[in-house]
């Protein structure tokens, strides 16, 4: 393979980056700090949901540039996942953890928001929670696993990434392909 895909691994490079690092800032640093800081845990909460919303957009364009990136390349590795053995059973890894990933991302927004209405002093705010009641010590139970749960899973697609690379190496590829024809004359 003599192609070049520089801005297409770009994207899912430095999306997953963000999405990683972003999320693992803010459940170190800024439900951290909101603790520190807050006195109280209604405005622990305003002050680590006003962080979370205002990081909300750059992490959803984050999340998107790797899609659009990890979409790009299995497009241009297709024949790879197909003949090279070991990518496959990869691409299926990274792709499965990646669903996680968003589904404990969207769960955690979700848990987020609750929390933000729950904890908001506006009286519209209030108004919806009462139309929709939050258990708080439940809800921040779930926004701590779920918060967590997101760079761990993101740090497995760092690692499922590292791999994706050393597969690509010629020497990786050709042995690969060597034994996927093997396996395939034997059966």
């Amino acid at each position: 393979m003599s192609g070049r895909n520089t801005w297409i691994r770009s994207l899912h490079d430095v999306g997953l980056a963000a999405w990683f690092g972003g999320s693992l800032m803010g459940a170190v640093g800024l439900n951290g700090a909101a603790r520190g800081e807050g006195g109280t845990d209604e405005t622990s909460a305003r002050i680590a949901s006003s962080g979370w919303a205002k990081w909300a957009p750059v992490n959803a364009a984050a999340i998107g540039a790797h899609l659009f990136g990890g979409g790009g390349l299995l497009a241009v590795n297709a024949h790879r996942v197909a003949t090279q053995q070991g990518v496959a059973a990869s691409t299926m890894a990274k792709t499965g953890v990646t669903a996680a990933a968003l589904a404990a991302t969207a769960y955690a927004r979700v848990l987020g928001k609750k929390i933000e209405l729950a904890s908001s002093q506006d009286s519209e705010e209030h108004e919806k929670t009462a139309r929709h009641p939050v258990d708080l010590d439940q809800a921040r139970r779930q926004l701590a696993w779920a918060q967590w749960a997101v760079p761990a899973l993101t740090g497995c697609l760092v690692v499922l990434n590292a791999l994706h690379g050393e597969q690509q190496r010629p020497a990786e590829q050709l042995h690969g392909m060597w034994e996927r024809a093997r396996s395939a004359y034997r059966c």
